[in-house]
């Protein structure tokens, strides 16, 4: 229960269906009792003809309501049907059925109100959830898997909205309905009531022992799901490399692992929770025996109860079961839905480390330098960089490079903030970026990585991701400085062609120069290429190094190179070593030292 207290809060804004699904709930539960009790009199009228009511009866007091009730409309019926035991049959059944329509009325606009209010809160919770997704740092989704995050985004919050509409019939509906029963059962026998009062304890008690594994069980589900999604993910991203490598039936075997778990798992769960409604009736049914048994006697030897008032209480002693079953259903949902929410709100309450700070300012222009400073960072336990310095002034192009593993893509994740240093600061203009807000910091920046990290959109709306509401023109502009205006222009529908998943449509160069389209569009004063022609054939680096060139114009760029040949007109460049500089200046002068870096460019031109 504590997890759904904290998932109320989503229902705020739909309190009022709430408070509707309650009023008629309410309505419901009466009519539910009254369509039973209202059998008496047509009962009567059915085999007590003779005990006709011809004088208007007089209210004497609480003690004798149920005598007054009855009475008076076996007197409203006498006076309507006169002589003609039919017209007076016909009324009675008309009201029982009118009671009975009202009932099943309220029923529906009780559920009616309450769908506003569950689909609402679902929407409120998946969107929440979605912005957290994209709010929480890269660093958080290193450690969940991808397909993990889905299922608690899709079945997990559908579970909790299943689950709370059972906990509104369990506060509400059910219990009102039990309640408002056995009042009227109380008016007809209190005596044949008490023992419901035996039953109800008993048949709790049974229930909740049943129940008590539901959660654990539960959540065993809802981990093996995310289990076999992350595989679909996985094996869906990676299909190619699962064929090339006849990898097939081993990711299949994987999969039925995982699915025949989750077999296992959900197997016991329904089996348990199923277990429940036979278990209810059972008992249910037992009662009605002993009430049976024990009615019969009051009627047949004690004669203390007429028949139509034990016929009418029997049929309320079984409205009872119906509401009961539901409450243990419910109070299994609450279980199975604690453990759905346990998992959504672990995403939900987990805490960005990587925020904006007390003072944070918007910076909207960038005048003099970046500077990283005495900067030493670790993802997990060994430092990637130690002790870590540079500067790069405005409109200067500064290039790093050195071996895989020596810490150039970690200094373009620490300057955009992905990550945050662990010791050291990283300034702009002076001010510490941690004292920059996110949104402002990244408005300075744009982005091209080794990895063209496109959607299944259109190449005009991939483009213009770049900036909101950005004119076709603009993006027309952007598409030409990036080299792919005439490769978008041979597309079926140019610049409305949808590129496919991914951009799977595109090659891997014409997928290069719409990400650079797109920071040509973003016209960022500081721009960072992290391997950015590293991945393409000789053609298509040549169109990308030209686009790349046409772009760092007038701009401050940071470089990160993995072919050297491409860099060789930066300002400086930083040779790498385990996190650290081991060399430092412009082409010529690095190939004058004939140290590392030199040693690098031979090999790459010998290969």
């Amino acid at each position: 229960m504590n997890y759904f207290k904290k998932i109320l809060r989503f229902a705020a804004p739909y309190r009022k269906y709430g408070f509707l699904n309650i009023f008629f709930n309410i309505l419901y539960a009466l009519f539910s009792a009254l369509s039973f009790a209202a059998l008496i009199p047509m009962l009567d009228a059915l085999f007590k003809p003779e005990q006709k009511v011809t004088v208007k009866p007089v209210y004497e007091g609480i003690s004798g309501l149920k005598d007054y009730l009855q009475q008076y409309v076996n007197y409203r019926v006498t006076e309507y049907s006169g002589d003609d035991e039919m017209k007076g049959l016909v009324l009675v059944i008309g009201l029982v059925l009118v009671l009975f329509l009202l009932k099943n009325v309220f029923n529906y606009l009780a559920m009616y109100f309450i769908t506003f209010l569950r689909n609402g809160v679902l929407k409120d919770i998946r969107n929440r959830m979605y912005e957290k997704i994209v709010d929480l740092p890269i660093s958080y989704f290193s450690e969940k898997r991808k397909g993990d995050v889905i299922a608690r985004i899709t079945s997990d919050v559908l579970e909790i909205q299943h689950s709370f509409l059972s906990i509104l019939e369990l506060i509400v509906r059910e219990p009102l309905t039990i309640l408002f029963t056995i009042l009227i059962m109380f008016g007809i026998s209190a005596k044949l009531t008490i023992f419901v009062f035996v039953f109800i304890p008993v048949a709790g008690i049974i229930i909740s022992r049943i129940g008590k594994s539901l959660k654990r069980k539960s959540d065993k589900v809802q981990k093996e799901q995310g289990e076999f999604l992350s595989i679909v993910e996985e094996t869906l991203g990676g299909l190619r490399v699962v064929k090339a490598f006849n990898a097939e039936s081993k990711f299949i075997k994987i999969f039925k692992n995982s699915t025949n778990r989750f077999f296992r798992f959900s197997n016991s769960l329904l089996n348990r929770q199923n277990l429940a409604s036979p278990t209810g009736e059972f008992l249910g049914i037992l009662v009605i025996g002993v009430l049976l048994w024990f009615g019969g006697k009051m009627v047949l030897v004690e004669k203390t109860l007429d028949p139509s008032s034990f016929i009418a209480y029997m049929g309320l002693a079984y409205n009872i079961l119906t509401p009961a079953k539901a409450i243990s259903k419910a109070s299994y949902g609450v279980r199975k839905g604690n453990a759905a929410a346990e998992r959504v709100l672990e995403i939900l309450e987990s805490k960005n480390p990587i925020g904006n700070g007390k003072n944070a300012v918007d910076k909207t222009d960038f005048n003099r330098d970046i500077a990283i400073s005495d900067v030493s960072f670790k993802y997990e336990d060994d430092y990637v960089l130690e002790n870590f310095n540079l500067e790069v002034k405005k409109g200067h192009t500064v290039a790093l490079v050195g071996q895989s593993g020596s810490g150039k893509s970690t200094i373009a994740n620490l300057v955009t903030r992905f990550y945050d240093v662990n010791e050291g600061e990283i300034s702009i203009d002076g001010t510490n970026i941690k004292d920059i807000t996110k949104k402002s910091l990244r408005g300075l920046m744009g982005l091209v990585t080794q990895d063209s990290i496109l959607f299944n959109d259109t190449v005009k709306n991939n483009i213009g991701l770049g900036k909101e509401n950005a004119t076709e023109d603009e993006i027309i502009a952007a598409a030409k400085v990036a080299n792919a205006h005439d490769f978008i222009m041979e597309l079926p529908e140019g610049y409305n062609t949808n590129i496919g998943d991914g951009g799977n449509k595109l090659s891997g160069g014409q997928k290069q120069r719409l990400s650079i389209a797109r920071a040509v569009l973003k016209n960022p004063p500081i721009m960072i290429l992290d391997e950015a022609t590293s991945a393409l054939d000789t053609e298509s680096e040549r169109l990308v190094q030209d686009a790349l060139e046409k772009m760092m114009q007038n701009r401050t760029s940071i470089v990160i190179a993995h072919r050297l040949s491409t860099i060789q007109n930066a300002d400086s460049i930083a040779v790498l070593n385990k996190g650290k500089i081991v060399e430092q200046g412009t082409h010529e002068e690095l190939m004058k030292s004939k140290k590392g870096y030199k040693k690098l460019v031979e090999m790459q031109t010998l290969g």
